[in-house]
């Protein structure tokens, strides 16, 4: 009876395997006759959805009819994408994993292992929730580039995208750049100044080097009642560009944290955090102080964006605290870069990863054709995939060269300058439009596929504001003696720590406690808020947690990015 009961259980798989074995070989031959005619970056008929776990802005997910259609003729494939109303992008990623009810790819913010996203994916993929992508994305021209040695930054490789205590590669980075220690434009962020403010008071912008510097001007603004656009005294010291946020370039000398800014450094060999340092409270006297004096909005850690952005353009402050040099807002230089500020480190110094990443997708195991997400987003990372996604359509947006680059037609230029909003509905990047960068997005060396860095850099025929204040910053020279760092951050190292998450809480916990300190009627006050967020994380094994991450750098060599 039992030797009976095998035999009828082995028959039924393999009239099972034989039935998956003829719808697979039936859907193949479907593709073939399908592909028949159509171009060679031909994928298949039908509808890809992706659901963007980030801002509508980042997300893009109105796509351009135009620009649709002409993806169809090339691929096949329709696109749809979504975003989630959620204003935190962890907690809707956390609760769209949890649903299981996921479309054919999602799509979610990642810098780097340390974020917050990367122990929900984690646990996603070992719940098998997630497709293993390895052997689909080792069959691609672009994607197949992440499996050469050196090719990724170490962080990326060993906790991302090929993680051992992983069965399989479940998540694709993205943002990276072809060849180590490449940018991908002159990015000049940090504290930036009211020009015509410092014209007026003899100050070269680049002579602002400590916190000091800046108190003492901000003080020499006061005295001078400047006023903004509407005839209204400004405020000396205002927000970020994009509203209240606590960024550490503002007051680089006050925080003890490096490029990471995770608020740890070294000290000889020694891993330190800055909870057991004096800075913080040296940091909320001096905020304190700008505040009570009047040198400081009061809402510089809780502004909305769309008043900081409105201040910006008005030039309600006599510094923003931080801004970058391609804001559309800028585009007049009322504002240039302040400083550098040193660091608590002494001079500043330009210091970036060997290479950097951004972003990432994935693939739900629900998805009935991984395969073709996989040749999307490796059409899309191609150069073909990018002139669609990044310069819009041959014709319409743009010409090739003798060389094949593409030349953006002066009229889209001009648009993209003066009306950003109606220029950002003809949909690709180069307009403001992201839907490809979800997936094709890296393999970044803009100079070497287009024959230009910066988008429209062809057709320019003088310098645009963000080269301008790139120039005015020495940007190239900066980064001729930059210090390049290829290694993982010390929050990387949480997910792999036996108590990683509880830290992980306090950690966050910290970085609230502080700005409430800001905010604490007296010191003494703020000392005791301060002191509270320490012993939590003492609590939650600070310390042995830093001897766990020096144990892992000098035993296996890694370099530690700060």
């Amino acid at each position: 009876m039992f030797r009976k009961s095998i035999l009828i259980l082995l028959i039924a798989v393999m009239i099972l395997t034989s039935a998956c074995g003829k719808d697979k070989s039936q859907d193949e031959a479907k593709r073939k006759a399908d592909a028949k005619g159509k171009p060679d970056t031909w994928i298949a008929d039908r509808k890809l959805k992706g659901l963007v776990f980030q801002s509508d802005n980042d997300a893009s997910p109105k796509m351009n009819k135009e620009v649709a259609k002409e993806l169809k003729k090339k691929t096949g494939i329709t696109l749809e994408l979504q975003t989630v109303s959620n204003e935190d992008s962890t907690e809707a990623l956390t609760s769209g994993l949890a649903s299981g009810d996921l479309p054919d790819f999602i799509v979610y913010y990642l810098d780097d292992s340390g974020r917050p996203e990367m122990k929900v994916l984690n646990k996603a993929a070992k719940q098998g929730r997630l497709t293993d992508l390895t052997k689909m994305l080792k069959n691609t021209k672009i994607y197949s580039k992440y499996f050469k040695k050196g090719y990724l930054p170490k962080d990326t490789k060993d906790n991302i995208m090929f993680n051992k205590e992983m069965d399989g590669t479940y998540l694709v980075h993205m943002g990276i750049n072809r060849h180590p220690g490449q940018e991908e434009r002159r990015t000049v962020g940090g504290p930036y100044v009211r020009k015509d403010i410092m014209d007026k008071l003899h100050i070269k912008h680049s002579s602002i080097k400590t916190s000091k510097d800046v108190e003492k001007l901000a003080q020499k603004m006061k005295d001078h009642h400047f006023k903004d656009d509407n005839g209204k005294e400004i405020t000396p010291i205002g927000p970020t560009a994009w509203g209240g946020d606590d960024r550490t370039k503002f007051y680089n000398d006050l925080v003890w944290t490096g490029q990471s800014d995770e608020k740890f450094l070294n000290k000889g060999k020694k891993i330190v955090h800055e909870s057991q340092t004096d800075y913080p409270l040296k940091r909320v006297r001096y905020v304190k102080e700008l505040m009570q004096k009047g040198l400081m909005t009061k809402e510089f850690y809780t502004m909305e964006e769309n008043k900081a952005k409105e201040g910006l353009v008005n030039g309600s402050w006599g510094i923003v605290s931080d801004l970058h040099n391609y804001v559309t807002e800028n585009q007049n230089m009322k504002y240039v870069p302040l400083g550098p500020l040193n660091t608590v480190k002494g001079k500043f110094r330009v210091e970036k990863p060997y290479k950097s990443g951004a972003n990432g997708w994935a693939v739900p195991s629900t998805t009935e054709h991984p395969e073709d997400v996989v040749k999307l987003a490796d059409f899309l990372a191609s150069r073909e995939g990018k002139l669609l996604g990044q310069y819009g359509i041959k014709g319409r947006d743009y010409t090739l060269d003798k060389k094949g680059n593409p030349h953006v037609k002066p009229e889209v230029l001009k648009e993209v300058k003066n009306d950003p909003d109606k220029a950002k509905k003809r949909g690709f990047r180069g307009a403001g439009s992201y839907w490809a960068d979800h997936l094709g997005y890296t393999d970044i060396d803009n100079k070497a596929d287009f024959g230009e860095i910066e988008y429209g850099d062809n057709t320019k025929t003088s310098k645009t504001t963000p080269e301008k204040i790139a120039d005015m910053w020495h940007y190239d020279e900066r980064q001729k003696h930059a210090k390049i760092v290829n290694g993982l951050t010390v929050k990387s190292f949480l997910s792999k720590y036996e108590y990683g998450e509880d830290l992980e809480v306090a950690l966050d916990d910290y970085s609230d406690a502080i700005k409430r300190a800001y905010y604490s009627r007296t010191d003494k006050e703020a000392k005791q808020i301060i002191d509270s967020a320490k012993q939590r994380l003492n609590e939650a094994g600070l310390n042995q947690f830093e001897r766990y991450v020096e144990n892992q750098r000098d035993k296996k060599g890694t370099q530690i990015i700060y």
